[in-house]
């Protein structure tokens, strides 16, 4: 896995097919980035300085936990006041294998990625790496499936099996014709 064609973020389909992420300044309202994340159906928006880095990210979850759980208004509450700050961020020729560890491994679901500039190209989330591991798991499951199968059977087990299939397949034969 570790040679695979396209193991740059940059080289996956899914750079090139993602829609621009949506960037806000942190003293925008959180009810102006929910209402586009409504429209556009995104779990996220990027936070960015005045010179476009990324400094923050603004999740659903992020939502849910510090702001309609602490009875915050969306109308009132800036996006700096519950975002994320300096969110992990990954450079578009990174390896992806790397981020699919690190995301693993440190539990997060959205990884800003961003060119030689720091200037955000996309969002990756933990979905856009299950084309990059399928084969994988793919071949994973066909070998747990051919050794659960073949557990308790031994090779003479597996003859006589044959054996009395042969028979029966004659059998059978014998009698349609």
């Amino acid at each position: 896995m570790e040679n695979r064609k396209g193991g740059r973020l940059i080289d996956r389909p899914e750079f090139k097919n993602k829609p621009q992420p949506v960037t806000f300044s942190g003293k925008a309202k959180v009810s102006d980035a929910i209402t586009v994340m409504a429209d556009k159906n995104y779990g996220s928006v990027v936070i960015v300085d005045d010179k476009e880095k990324v400094v923050g990210i603004v999740t659903e979850r992020d939502i849910l936990k510090k702001l309609v759980n602490n009875n915050k208004s969306p109308k009132t509450t800036k996006l700096e006041d519950i975002m994320t700050p300096n969110p992990r961020v990954a450079n578009e020729n990174d390896n992806v294998l790397d981020w699919l560890r690190i995301m693993s491994n440190d539990r997060f679901r959205r990884l800003p990625v961003v060119d030689a500039n720091g200037k955000i190209k996309v969002i990756f989330t933990q979905g856009d790496f299950v084309s990059y591991t399928w084969p994988d798991l793919i071949f994973q499951a066909s070998q747990l499936a051919k050794a659960s199968f073949m557990r308790g059977f031994s090779f003479n087990t597996l003859l006589l099996f044959m054996v009395v299939y042969g028979v029966a397949l004659i059998a059978a034969i014998k009698v349609i014709l």
